[in-house]
């Protein structure tokens, strides 16, 4: 907090106005009178830097209201040109950098022009003098104003004792800027008055408005006497409610009533709760059998009631598992996944085993589309349990897990209390969609709540904030998705076993549409299978040409797109049979919208094709450099990230201090500048997995030797040259197995993930792993060799299709 000649000390001095001109603040729906001590809060950086200016020189400064209040920076044409000049009492900042004036009017002034090359306003004006208070007219004119203004105080309660003093010592130029500035009135309104000189039409102004105000507090006044009476009468008639049910229960006529708190006694004694929760129950009954009907706790308790008798308390019996009738299940609903299904019989088999053991919570992990709901849905038929789901997405509440208090007028239960409820049973399977959307707002982090949800240890006593009592979540299979791993926190991770669930292969897409998507969709479109038919060829072409993505969604869309083709023309009759082939596709669908990036590459220097991980599964990306003259800058388009741009850097580090080996001159990178380039400019990348596509493309541009273009890669790299392991490979191989790519060349630590990568896509490509980026250099470029290499080629190995 600053006084009147403190200035914040890292506002620079600007130059001193003219002493015949005076600093002029600008303000919104304000209007400031003389003798009047007002507060004006200031913002704007030319109205902070004048204030400072002012209280710096111990200047007196000129308030004036621009005309429209949505300005942020008002010029001389903006501002009305009366105002009123005003002694600068205190200047403060608060704690929240916000600027504040205690400023007292002195006179009116008018504004004749403005001073130019200033950072704030600065004019020249006529100081206005005060007309003298004289004459009957005058006399008359104050005393009625007077007399209004003890009116309204009287009216306004509120209202402190000085203000009708000084109304009562207030001469007739001060009494009528007194009414104004207190008065309830429009800037404009206000902004008339300050410009009324004479002083027979302002005190007119001002009596003319302040009896319209005192007009509508007398209406007010009125409005709350009736407020106050109609209150008076619903009291009055809720005491006699009150004793009528007296009465009624006296002469054996609130039987109704009765018969309801008898049925909810029964459903109390069947529900099966444990002592606690039945305690509080017919604690909570006792207190509803005191309550009048006409009450407001009335419904509150009967809701809370009924939710307690409705929530499945005690255990059903459940079949034993077949594991044998899980694996056809999970078989027939699923093609392929064949690890997922290998570790969700581990599951169900341990739950067989051990029925009261503590099971992990499952987190099922891929792209959109790869059939992680649909999981969850077989592993609740196989154990022959309910199924229920709970999404998550964009939840940013934690009241939406543990449910609101019941002091909240229509509070509910949790999610979860909700979701066991719609199961009827507390061993359900239930599924907790899109974890990894959940976001922390004002209303707490709800992703801290899910801690005690997921934790077997925990959650046999987790506690609704609207039951107020535990309720035992042991029982329920827990089973959570999510695309991503890296939005979900640390600690609730931690509580959950991760099952990744990569994208489908060509093959694998085919064999799904054959045996789930295509009958699906007929079913969906009215049409029976021998109505309508679709060749494996017309597939194969739907899945490369017309869709690119991990899951089958897209896919089953564009063969929705078909067989509603052929439902048109069996509905007009031209057909009673539709067979669709690889031809027929594009007449229906269009040209294809996806073509294979290997036409895309080219044999070009200074282009390296890298392997990307993407939430929604694998893609190529093409690493372009160019060179021209220039100091030796290197320039980086393409929306890369951090990471990305600090692998470049590394990359060209690396090529320039093995420059002498590749067969490079050292001097010609202080003459050039290096461009690299990743297309898709609108699509953020990052990661370091591009640093060996990176050093590849440097080191062609540099030699003049192209990359293969048969070849993708990925690799982090290091500056001593090492190429070192990345993630994502299942996902990064088979979107080059779709892509065309025959040969890949990737890090030799990462031959831990070989087993993870479809057979399908290993059998189609070749597989070439890198210790250093020599070998890159070795199995990567073509044309004559640049120089003698460090190392001995890489190993290449191709499994057998």
């Amino acid at each position: 907090m600053t006084g009147p000649s403190a200035v914040p000390p890292e506002t620079p001095a600007p130059a001193s106005p003219p002493a015949d001109a005076v600093i002029v603040v600008p303000v919104r729906n304000t209007v400031l009178f003389p003798e009047i001590v007002f507060p004006i809060s200031i913002g704007r950086p030319g109205s902070v830097a004048a204030a400072q200016q002012a209280v710096r020189e111990q200047r007196q400064i000129v308030i004036v209201l621009q005309k429209n209040p949505e300005l942020d920076t008002p010029g001389p044409d903006d501002l009305h040109r009366v105002g009123t000049v005003a002694n600068v009492l205190r200047y403060i900042t608060d704690e929240n950098g916000g600027h504040h004036l205690v400023c007292q009017g002195v006179q009116r002034f008018r504004i004749t022009e403005f001073v130019p090359d200033f950072p704030y306003l600065v004019a020249r004006g006529l100081h206005l003098p005060e007309p003298a208070a004289e004459g009957p007219e005058v006399e008359a004119r104050t005393l009625v104003l007077r007399r209004q203004a003890q009116e309204a105080i009287q009216l306004l309660p509120q209202i402190p004792a000085e203000l009708g003093q000084a109304v009562l010592a207030a001469s007739a130029p001060a009494l009528a800027d007194l009414v104004a500035a207190y008065m309830d009135a429009k800037p404009e309104e206000k902004q008339e008055i300050l410009e009324a000189l004479d002083l027979n039409d302002r005190l007119d102004k001002v009596s003319r408005l302040l009896a319209r105000r005192i007009e509508v507090l007398r209406l007010s006044q009125e409005i709350g006497r009736q407020t106050k009476a109609s209150l008076d009468e619903r009291q009055r008639e809720v005491l006699l409610r009150e004793q009528l049910a007296a009465i009624q229960r006296e002469l054996g006529e609130g039987e109704g009533r009765g018969q309801e708190i008898a049925e909810l006694e029964k459903a109390i004694s069947e529900a099966g709760m444990p002592e606690d929760a039945e305690a509080q129950a017919r604690k909570e009954l006792r207190r509803l059998e005191r309550t009048s009907d006409s009450a407001a706790d009335y419904g509150m308790i009967r809701t809370y009631l009924e939710w307690l008798t409705e929530l499945p308390w005690r255990l059903p019996d459940t079949p034993p598992i077949d594991i044998a009738e899980a694996r056809r299940i999970l078989d027939e609903d699923h093609f392929g996944l064949e690890k997922i299904k290998t570790r969700i019989l581990e599951y169900l088999a341990v739950r067989k085993l051990a029925p009261e053991g503590k099971a992990p919570i499952l987190c099922f992990v891929g792209p959109p589309g790869v059939g992680k709901t649909s999981l969850g849905q077989s592993i609740a038929r196989a154990m022959g349990r309910k199924f229920v789901r709970v999404s998550l997405g964009g939840v940013h509440d934690e009241a939406e897990i543990r449910g609101h208090r019941r002091t909240y007028v229509g509070a509910l239960p949790g999610n979860i209390i909700q979701a066991i409820r719609k199961a009827g049973s507390r061993n359900c399977v239930m599924m907790l969609d899109e974890i990894d959307k959940m976001g922390a707002g004002i209303h707490g982090d709800p992703a801290a709540a899910m801690l005690e949800v997921l934790d077997p240890e925990q959650n046999s006593t987790f506690r609704d904030n609207y039951l107020a009592i535990p309720f035992d979540l042991s029982r329920v299979v827990f089973i959570t998705t999510a695309n991503m791993l890296d939005t979900i926190p640390g600690p609730l991770r931690d509580r959950m076993e991760i099952i990744s669930l990569a994208g489908y292969t060509a093959g694998e897409k085919l064999q799904i549409a054959r045996r789930y998507l295509v009958r699906r969709q007929l079913q969906s479109n009215g049409l029976k299978p021998e109505q309508a038919e679709i060749d494996d060829e017309a597939l194969a072409a739907i899945i490369d040409g017309y869709t690119r993505e991990a899951g089958v969604r897209n896919l089953e869309r564009e063969l929705g797109r078909v067989l509603r083709h052929a439902a048109v023309e069996i509905a007009e009759g031209r057909t009673s049979t539709v067979r669709i082939g690889k031809a027929e596709v594009a007449d229906i669908l269009g040209p294809p919208r996806f073509e294979n990036e290997v036409a895309l590459r080219v044999s070009t220097p200074g282009v390296a094709t890298g392997l990307a991980w993407t939430p929604v599964g694998g893609d190529i990306l093409f690493i372009e450099a160019a060179r021209t003259h220039g100091s030796g800058k290197l320039i980086l388009t393409g929306q890369l990230g951090e990471v990305m741009r600090e692998s470049a850097q590394a990359a060209l580090s690396l090529v320039k201090s093995q420059a002498l080996t590749l067969g490079i001159e050292p001097d010609q990178f202080d003459r050039i500048d290096i461009h690299v380039h990743v297309p898709a400019g609108a699509t953020p990348k990052d990661g370091p997995s591009a640093g060996v596509a990176m050093f590849m493309a440097l080191v062609s541009l540099m030699t003049g030797r192209p990359v293969r273009t048969d070849t993708a890669m990925t690799g982090e790299i290091s500056l001593r040259g090492l190429v070192l392991p990345v993630g994502g490979i299942k996902e990064k191989i088979v979107a080059a197995a779709a892509a065309g790519v025959t040969r890949v060349m990737l890090p030799a630590r990462n031959r831990r993930d070989y087993d993870d990568i479809p057979e399908e896509a290993r059998g189609k490509l070749e597989f070439v792993w890198l210790e250093r980026v020599e070998q890159a250099v070795a199995a990567g470029l073509t044309g004559p060799a640049a120089a003698k290499e460090s190392l001995p080629p890489p190993a290449a190995t191709r499994p057998a299709a």
